[in-house]
């Protein structure tokens, strides 16, 4: 468990310096704190641009709101939430609909690879489009939290929970019921079982 408050107890003592007059500590804990706040950001559906837009703006409102936030430690589920909030607020101005299809910022440019044939292409963006028309139906937790692990290697489960706002222990049993409902999705579906 130790591991797991490892983010928030850095950023915590980031921020308490930084309030306390070490201004050049900002930048630490924004290269701290990013990544988590960019997918949280991404996971509401927002396009590169928006999602950078909407960080900056959180981390703009920390700096001019810095001495209301009463606890250093609840600084990450403060971002957390001004980004889902911001995100949101986004998504429903420029009235999204299309679920987002690139999970990893600069996934599309990893080159050239072996061009697949017309028939094995159409395949294959027809799986995605149905795999990602099933992923919108699900929850934005589920959606949060799926984006996150589906990143590779062990995810932060204490920067998760402060970002989505539910407990470390919570993490891994909602996964697995998010994963069994995109399942059931999934094979109901005939398109999806023909693949």
């Amino acid at each position: 468990m130790t591991g797991d408050t490892d983010l928030v107890d850095r950023a915590a003592t980031l921020f308490e310096e930084f309030r306390g007059g070490r201004r050049e500590l900002l930048e630490e804990l924004v290269r701290l704190l990013n990544p988590t706040l960019w997918h949280l950001a991404r996971s509401c559906r927002l396009e590169r641009a928006d999602a950078e837009d909407v960080v900056q703006t959180a981390w703009l409102r920390l700096v001019d709101r810095a001495e209301t936030i009463r606890d250093p430690q609840t600084v990450l589920a403060w971002l957390g939430t001004t980004v889902r909030r911001e995100a949101w607020r986004v998504a429903r101005d420029r009235g999204r609909t299309q679920p987002w299809e690139n999970p990893e910022p600069g996934a599309a440019d990893l080159g050239p690879g072996p061009m697949p044939g017309p028939a094995e292409a159409l395949l294959r963006d027809e799986a995605r489009r149905t795999l990602w028309a099933h992923f919108s139906r699900l929850t934005p937790r589920c959606q949060a939290i799926l984006r996150v692990i589906s990143r590779g290697g062990a995810p932060d489960y204490a920067a998760l929970s402060a970002a989505l706002g539910i407990p470390v222990g919570s993490i891994g049993p909602t996964r697995g019921r998010c994963l069994d409902t995109l399942r059931t999705y999934l094979t109901a579906d005939p398109a999806w079982s023909t693949q």
